[in-house]
């Protein structure tokens, strides 16, 4: 995958929805230019799973946008999914692209900088650096990296690198100036007012960071 597709990364959450129907969200989020989506149900069965899936993957295909479903290597399979996203205790990457093949999304969430470095040694698309800062989002999380544990792991790591836990308007900025090639918003999207604003408003962010960026490296 290219690494700008990471630059704005939705994870799903239908309980911060505000009574949305969670197509509706993603459509709009969609429009407003999230890059990719990540499909995360801890309580949905297997069925409504897998039917949700598919719905998102018929709404973001035509927008060359890809659709990652968390966790769950056969409800990415049975709706065609792009790929799959996975943490430390899910199923082991070496499994997981086995059944997937390599034309999947294979992304994975790392927690501290050892994990950053055994990561080197698999052929993930990306990982996720998680916690960069606290959120009540979730809870069950690591110690926070911080802005200079970001740097670290990004300086660390051959793989592109999504920043996650409390991305918004007022954190983006500085995270992508860290190194990170996208940032996985949750809740500055689903609890927004208008998503397709939200999202607007991020891509901004990283566009003015990207560009300032470029500039920099060339003087």
């Amino acid at each position: 995958m290219k690494k700008d597709q990471l630059r704005l990364y939705l994870v799903t959450d239908r309980g911060l929805a505000l009574g949305r129907p969670l197509e509706e969200v993603v459509a709009k989020a969609a429009e407003g230019g999230v890059s990719i989506v990540q499909l995360r149900e801890k309580e949905l069965d297997t069925r409504s799973f897998v039917e949700l899936a598919a719905s998102l993957k018929a709404l973001l295909a035509p927008q060359g946008v890809p659709l990652i479903i968390n966790d769950r290597i056969d409800v990415a399979l049975a709706s065609g999914a792009d790929g799959v996203h996975i943490g430390q205790s899910d199923m082991p990457y070496s499994i997981a692209r086995r059944l997937l093949g390599h034309d999947k999304i294979i992304g994975l969430s790392v927690e501290n900088q050892a994990e950053v470095l055994e990561a080197e040694e698999l052929d993930v698309d990306y990982i996720a650096v998680s916690p960069v800062y606290s959120t009540a989002t979730k809870t069950d999380t690591a110690p926070p990296f911080g802005l200079e544990g970001l740097r670290r792991a990004v300086a660390a790591t051959r793989h592109p690198v999504v920043a996650i836990g409390g991305m918004n308007r007022a954190t983006a900025g500085s995270v992508f100036e860290a190194g990170a090639d996208g940032i996985a918003v949750v809740s500055a999207i689903m609890s927004a007012a208008d998503p397709a604003l939200a999202a607007r408003e991020l891509v901004k962010i990283s566009e003015k960071s990207f560009a300032h960026d470029c500039k920099r490296q060339k003087i």
